[in-house]
């Protein structure tokens, strides 16, 4: 373990001291090696007596290496400009009022971004600091949140300017030259403004939707659902929009057990699901409504729905990136934010989707819900 202290004296940040002994954070029951955030700890004379094992991940250092150096040699910071850290902090003769630094971006040797922040302990106030405590974490997660952030506002960005383009324009021409057109002309303008604007509302939904799922916000209002309704409501829609009636195939089993969930959202669900095998699909889509196994045997856990198409499926290597932001497949089209709605909506209820390869060889959608209960009974 990379833990130590350190009683014989040292150089601040100037070469290798004593070899440290194990203590203090063993002594407490803590392994640094534990602790999800690199940790590096020099005592008062500036050599490093602690460096744990994500220290020496963020760091590419060994912990061998590092242990018993100055902290200016076992940690080479500079800041964003070039100069070098502990140089220009000088946690050991700055100023006797200050307890640290603030997190920040620091870079280490070869340029690699580290997020730092370093605590000064003194045995009292003003006086001499006894350990600089120094936390480091790597970047990559939030380099990793910060592109898909900037890649969900490229594509909101394409995807609500079409749709804005064709309202301005038909509302523009409309106001300028509304006596020249027939009342056949203005009802196609206006309802291709209206079938824009409710591709804009659809758009604006998702979004409300991603922000709730990723803080955590995703409300479910539970009421009884009856999930072969809502299913044959689907499969009617799509039959009244000119689809044949037996491209669809409908199996319940029965008994299913009480259902507890939200109504909008598992037609959001259903609707994304079943449009996925109508668009992307071919041959027959079937939905089949089974109650779930429990663990306990002779018990229901709550209610699975699969919806299966006969086309292509989906590629094993892509398998697993079917719920991810932007996913579209092979076909282009759309946000690619419809599966990962659908997922997070899955979750919200406490339950699970899982994507495979139809018997018929087309893609297969598989998710349960359990029985649950409404708020007002948990």
């Amino acid at each position: 373990m990379s833990v130590g202290t350190s009683d014989a004296p040292g150089g601040r940040g100037t070469g290798r001291g004593p070899a440290p002994r194990h203590g203090d954070l063993t002594g407490l029951g803590i392994d640094p090696d534990e602790l999800p955030d690199g940790l590096v700890i020099a005592d008062e004379h500036g050599i490093v007596v602690c460096f744990n094992a994500a220290a020496a991940r963020i760091t590419a250092t060994a912990p061998a290496d590092a242990l018993g150096l100055g902290l200016e040699k076992a940690l080479p910071l500079e800041d964003l400009e070039g100069r070098r850290w502990w140089q220009l902090t000088d946690p050991y003769g700055g100023l006797a009022i200050r307890a640290g630094q603030p997190e920040r971006n620091l870079l280490l040797p070869g340029g690699r971004e580290v997020m730092v922040s370093a605590r000064y302990v003194r045995a009292e106030p003003a006086g001499p600091v006894r350990r600089v405590v120094v936390s480091l974490r790597d970047t990559e997660a939030r380099r990793r949140t910060e592109r898909s952030h900037a890649e969900l506002i490229a594509t909101v960005a394409h995807e609500l300017r079409s749709p804005l383009t064709s309202v301005k324009g038909f509302t523009a021409t409309l106001l300028a030259k509304w006596e020249r057109f027939t009342d056949d002309q203005k009802r196609l303008m206006l309802e291709t403004v209206d079938a824009d604007a409710d591709r804009v509302t659809r758009l604006i939904a998702e979004l409300l939707d991603i922000s709730r799922i990723d803080s955590g916000r995703l409300e479910v209002r539970r009421q009884p659902v009856d999930m072969g309704a809502a299913v044959g409501r689907h499969i009617q829609a799509y039959v009244a929009a000119g689809q044949p009636a037996d491209r669809f195939l409908l199996r319940i089993e029965q008994p299913l057990p009480a259902l507890w969930a939200d109504p909008d959202k598992i037609d959001q669900v259903l609707s994304n699901l079943i449009e996925n095998a109508v668009r992307h699909g071919e041959g027959t889509v079937t939905i089949d409504i089974t109650p779930s196994a429990s663990p306990r045997e002779g018990e229901d856990a709550g209610t699975s729905v699969t919806v299966g198409d006969e086309g292509p499926g989906i590629p094993e290597e892509s398998m697993n990136r079917v719920f991810t932001r932007f996913w579209r497949g092979s076909k282009r089209g759309g946000t690619g934010l419809g599966l990962y709605i659908v997922k997070g909506i899955v979750e919200a209820h406490g339950g699970t989707i899982t994507v495979g390869r139809a018997p018929s060889g087309g893609a297969e959608f598989r998710f349960t819900l359990p029985v649950s209960a409404p708020a007002y009974l948990t």
